[in-house]
């Protein structure tokens, strides 16, 4: 198995996390409704459980930023990426009407890719444009854009999905020298210093004191999913192609959907339906022809 194929194995992991955990936090959401307060405790829990297993999983000393430069984008990826990013999101989704914020969040791909071409030098060929597109063709009929407005929720989601595309850019490169856990454990720790200063700066400490038992299982229970997502994204992006990593992650809507379906006892649509099957015929042409393109050279 060769880098490639290793990167696209942990990012069908990742979109699997993906889809549980999104599932997982349409109930968390609930019982905790104050987002920054959950999206603190969530991200916290999750810094911890990925220190853990870096500590359990190597005796070797991560390996960590070295030069000016790098420590930039490593502060950087920290501070946007699991601070900044997440607030934006979560404040634009209480103003956001749900379609708006589903379909703008879904577009992550697309940026990603067209950032990949000229910053990461990626190529993108004929079938792997048409599989995009047809990615993208998905979102419009398991999102239709009926329900699509704009204002101010959707610009700050929109701001959020676009830093989370640069981040993928950066944390693309960071990966050539750094640990994918040393990286993980840097963005959920670092974001968590922007998070708790926002928490205390809004008077939100005493929401986190009034929580019960129940609601602290819903924390242990998603940072557990955000710890799994973080590991196994970073080491996905290390190995893959970034275009076709977050082309992967698309996965996680249909996996979300199947949940949903066997929870609720209903069946999606026609139209979402349809489109949940073209996320899976897409994203497997996405895989099939990277992994083929990186398997060449090797039989040359």
């Amino acid at each position: 198995m060769n880098r490639t194929t290793k990167g696209i194995s942990f990012a069908l992991v990742t979109a699997l996390i993906s889809g549980v955990a999104i599932f997982v936090n349409s109930f968390a959401v609930k019982a905790i409704s104050d987002a920054a307060v959950f999206t603190l405790l969530k991200n916290g829990f999750a810094a911890v459980v990925l220190v853990a297993v870096a500590m359990l999983a190597t005796r070797a000393r991560l390996a960590l930023p070295s030069g000016g430069r790098a420590w930039a984008g490593f502060l950087a990826v920290g501070v946007f990426g699991g601070g900044v990013a997440f607030l934006l999101f979560f404040t634009g989704l209480a103003m956001a009407s749900a379609p708006s914020a589903a379909f703008i969040h879904k577009t992550l791909f697309v940026w990603v890719a067209l950032l990949a071409v000229p910053f990461l030098g990626e190529r993108l060929g004929l079938l792997q444009i048409g599989a995009l597109g047809a990615l993208f063709a998905s979102q419009l009929l398991i999102t239709p854009p009926t329900g699509v407005t704009w204002g101010s929720g959707e610009t700050l989601i929109a701001a959020a999905t676009l830093i989370w595309a640069v981040e993928a850019v950066v944390a693309k490169k960071l990966l050539a020298k750094v640990d994918p856990m040393a990286l993980g454990v840097g963005r959920l720790g670092i974001g968590l210093i922007v998070l708790v200063g926002y928490v205390v700066s809004t008077g939100k400490v005493d929401a986190i004191l009034a929580l019960g038992p129940a609601q602290w299982t819903w924390v242990l229970a998603t940072g557990a999913l955000l710890a799994g997502y973080v590991g196994t994204w970073f080491a996905a992006l290390r190995l893959a192609p970034a275009s076709v990593v977050t082309s992967v992650l698309v996965l996680g809507a249909p996996i979300t959907a199947t949940l949903a379906a066997l929870s609720n006892g209903t069946v999606p649509q026609a139209l979402p339906l349809v489109g949940y099957l073209l996320v899976a015929v897409a994203a497997a042409a996405m895989v099939f022809v990277t992994a083929r393109r990186a398997a060449q050279p090797a039989s040359a």
